[in-house]
């Protein structure tokens, strides 16, 4: 028998691969399937079951692909009703998988259809829990996506289910069940997750404090509820994704790596609704651009922050990417839905300057210039773009807080004539948001080149930190 986690870090995911004697079964997959079926050939396996825990909403799932490509049947637990064949499991139900077996644990509250599986080796033994988004290491699946998708479905109803799913169906199984998620540290799918990536069930059920013994329903609905912010706008078109279906991988990746020289690129730009995605370095950005270009790092938590900033899943994109990196950017948005990339600058934006294109850039200072600046002008305005509960956690001292999550609120607070430095917590979300509102004719936002660490380690601000209220701590 061999488990293994397939792990992708920009999107905090875990898939799994199962074999046993021969036959393979892979648990959430990724979109791009083709290293799953490789690992199936070196194992001289084949590829039988497509284990889906749910509707994932921040990801498309490569279950259509994957069976397609190598007649694995697509599982779902109770409830589910995709638009494409598959097998519905029954609660309880024992999927046999070479010498092991698989049982179907229907645990409803992340979603409706959400499903565990629980794997059980050659002597019998309950070894393994891949529990997609319904138990976390460190938390629980929030339960309030699914409402995006069935209004009927309210937060409520489905963080009950969860409890119920925990305490009758999970908690039960023995301390020693390892635990496999679906997500960990970093996903929006939950808010406590840890950086850990396994854990066994003994020791969650010790620290996971939504696995409190004592907890009482209402309790439990108040603890998962509280500190929820909306979740990105492209989950609920994702979901759609998983359940009605969509294109090949291979036609997205097709289609968009089309290659534009510098002059049919500005002519695409101008003639379409592209939007211009430059996904190189925050300071490579700030030295020059193609106008009305958005900058959102390849290198940074590219996908979460695609999916919050364009809300669109088909609109239209035209990237500016480091060389040899465009089928790279192209996969990632792919992975969350996004498939109307219609091409790429060939040659990068080097080659855009060399034909003697417009050219557009972005002022960034260091925090010793940010200081003499306010020294010089004590009613500086600083925008502090980190989420807002980093910014109460510590900020500088008359910041104000604009988050990039939320840019078109933040965006209201802003006076196009007046003069604003921006930061977050180390370059790349400030220039996400400034390249944003340059596009939208804020002309007057600096950048502040490595955020709000640099910031603090140059101690010449008057920091506000968070205090513990006196009576917490009674």
């Amino acid at each position: 028998m061999k488990v293994e986690q397939i792990y992708t870090g920009c999107l905090a995911q875990g898939a799994y691969y199962i074999m046993s004697d021969g036959e393979v079964a892979i648990i959430d997959p990724l979109r791009e399937v083709d290293a799953y079926i490789q690992r199936a050939l070196v194992d001289k396996a084949k590829i039988k079951y497509v284990l889906e825990t749910h509707f994932h909403a921040d990801f498309v799932s490569g279950h259509l692909d994957l069976a397609k490509k190598t007649g694995a049947k697509i599982v779902y637990g109770p409830t589910a009703v995709p638009s494409f064949d598959f097998y519905p499991a029954k609660d309880g139900e024992i999927i046999a998988l070479g010498k092991v077996k698989i049982k179907v644990i229907h645990t409803p509250g992340h979603t409706m259809e959400s499903t565990c599986y629980l794997l059980i080796d050659e002597s019998g033994k309950e070894v393994a829990l891949f529990s997609g988004d319904t138990l976390f290491i460190g938390d629980v699946g929030r339960p309030d996506l699914a409402q995006k998708v069935k209004a009927e479905l309210t937060q409520d109803i489905l963080a009950a289910h969860l409890y119920d799913s925990l305490r009758n169906k999970i908690m039960t199984l023995a301390d020693d069940v390892v635990i496999y998620p679906a997500h960990g540290a970093g996903s929006a799918c939950g808010k406590k997750m840890s950086k850990e990536t396994q854990d066994t069930l003994g020791h969650q059920k010790a620290t996971n404090y939504a696995l409190a013994p004592n907890m009482t329903k209402p309790e439990f609905i108040e603890a998962v509820l509280d500190g929820l912010v909306a979740p990105p706008g492209y989950f609920p078109l994702n979901v759609m994704m998983n359940i009605q279906g969509y294109d090949s991988i291979d036609d997205v990746l097709a289609r968009g790596q089309h290659a534009f020289t510098p002059d049919a690129f500005e002519v695409a730009a101008n003639e379409t609704s592209a939007l211009i995605l430059d996904t190189r370095a925050a300071q490579d950005f700030a030295n020059g651009f193609i106008p009305n270009a958005i900058n959102i790092g390849i290198d940074g938590n590219f996908a979460p922050w695609v999916g919050a900033m364009i809300p669109d899943i088909k609109q239209e994109i035209l990237l500016v990417t480091d060389e040899g990196r465009e089928l790279e950017v192209i996969t990632r948005l792919a992975r969350v839905g996004y498939d109307y990339t219609i091409g790429f600058l060939q040659g990068g934006f080097k080659a855009w300057q060399d034909a003697g294109k417009e050219v557009d850039k972005i002022k960034s200072i260091d925090a010793l210039e940010l200081a003499d600046q306010k020294t010089k002008d004590n009613a500086t305005l600083i925008l502090d773009v980190r989420k807002a509960s980093e910014y109460k956690s510590e900020h500088i001292k008359g910041a104000i807080n604009a988050p990039l999550d939320f840019i078109n609120d933040s965006m209201s607070m802003i006076d196009k004539d007046k003069t604003y430095f921006v930061h977050c917590a180390g370059g790349y979300r400030s220039m996400i948001f400034i390249s944003i509102l340059k596009a939208r004719g804020f002309d007057h936002l600096i950048d502040v080149k490595g955020g709000f660490k640099e910031i603090k380690d140059s101690s010449k601000f008057n920091i506000t930190e968070y205090k513990v209220p006196t009576t917490l701590l009674l």
